[in-house]
């Protein structure tokens, strides 16, 4: 008897979706509303990076070689021996997507642990793959959340395969101490660490030491953020040469464009422009946590990155009031699930100077009302 189409898909799709970005989606078809909800740098690339994607983009009608080039000077940036410890991503979502392919057997229960709240292409990819995902809350106590490397290391079982943290964390953006990275490492489960804005502390904050000693680190980076080309879509991962290997057996060829690629070059090399995103996000943290630390109730998180998460439940709002001001009142910030029993959470990408001044004032409006 013949099948209905549906009975050849593999089991562990069932029930996931092609994802979808409301917020995105939102601020594309409303170009009015101000986009402070998705981490995204607000300053264009520069000039360097333009004349980059002008040349290449005539070239256009050629595949892309294997990025050695990039690929050399990102090892070179990081102390490494060679393009052999990088490989490259279209973002950092698709390097998740070929590491958990490349450790996890679909449907047999072998687990990815990851440390929440923390970045959701985690959970999706893990989704694709058929992996058990177990999800790790980090401690909230203090008016802090902090992480919780000891109750990482109890949920290992056997069935483990993957350990991710992000550090600094997305959306709390904090770091985690190095001796709990050391403790995990040890371990010897393959460890990925998401430094996908380690730019905005600098690369002195970065695991990267950590490889030479652990070939089960992995780290994973993106030019989304501190280098402001999201839209470009450019991430790397750096490892041990033979883990590396291993990884890029499942890259899909010509997976990154010959115009992203050399975009990519010229932005490592414009050492000056990332220097200017960097101290300008910075600052502008700075700006907002300071302009809003005086009202009574709201807990602020102190970042690390360019966003900002904050609980409002103190003030006697909730964050998805919050949220649905600032959109009515023509800004996109980012709700937040409840969690730790409260119904507060909110978050903020850094803007321009002017949304950051907008933001604040909304923010304060509302809370004090």
């Amino acid at each position: 008897m013949k099948k209905n189409i549906m009975e050849y898909f593999v089991p562990w799709l069932e029930g996931i979706k092609m994802y979808i970005s409301p917020h995105i989606e939102l601020a594309w078809k409303n170009p009015s509303l101000h986009r402070m909800m998705s981490n995204e740098n607000p300053l264009e690339p520069s000039e360097k990076v333009l004349e980059a994607i002008n040349k290449y983009a005539r070239m256009g009608n050629r595949y892309a070689d294997q990025g050695t080039v990039v690929r050399s000077k990102i090892a070179e940036i990081n102390g490494l021996d060679g393009p052999e410890n990088v490989m490259l991503g279209n973002g950092s979502s698709e390097v998740y997507d070929m590491i958990w392919r490349s450790l996890i057997v679909p449907n047999q229960g072998e687990e990815i642990i990851q440390h929440t709240p923390c970045f959701g292409i985690y959970k999706l990819r893990a989704g694709i793959v058929g992996a058990k995902l177990v999800s790790v809350p980090m401690k909230y106590e203090d008016r802090q959340l902090k992480f919780d490397a000891d109750a990482i290391l109890e949920a290992i079982t056997p069935k483990t395969k993957i350990i991710v943290i992000a550090n600094p964390n997305n959306p709390t953006g904090n770091f985690m101490d190095h001796e709990d990275f050391i403790r995990i490492a040890e371990t010897g489960i393959p460890f990925v660490i998401d430094e996908a804005y380690v730019e905005f502390a600098g690369l002195g904050k970065s695991k990267i030491g950590m490889i030479a000693n652990y070939p089960n680190v992995i780290i994973t980076r993106t030019l989304s953020k501190a280098y402001g080309l999201a839209g470009l879509r450019f991430g790397y991962l750096l490892s041990n040469k033979d883990v590396v290997a291993k990884i890029s057996a499942t890259l899909i060829p010509w997976n990154v464009s010959t115009v992203t690629m050399w975009a990519a070059l010229a932005a490592f090399e414009d050492t000056e422009g990332l220097k200017k995103r960097v101290d300008f996000i910075n600052s502008q943290v700075k700006y907002i946590e300071e302009s809003l630390s005086d009202i009574e109730g709201l807990t602020i998180f102190h970042s690390n990155g360019n966003y900002i998460l904050f609980d409002a439940k103190g003030t006697g709002k909730k964050g998805n009031d919050v949220v649905a001001y600032a959109e009515k009142n023509g800004i996109i910030l980012r709700p937040q699930p409840e969690m730790y029993g409260s119904d507060g959470f909110f978050r903020i990408t850094i803007g321009t100077e002017e949304e950051n001044k907008m933001a604040v004032k909304i923010i304060r409006e509302f809370l004090t009302s």
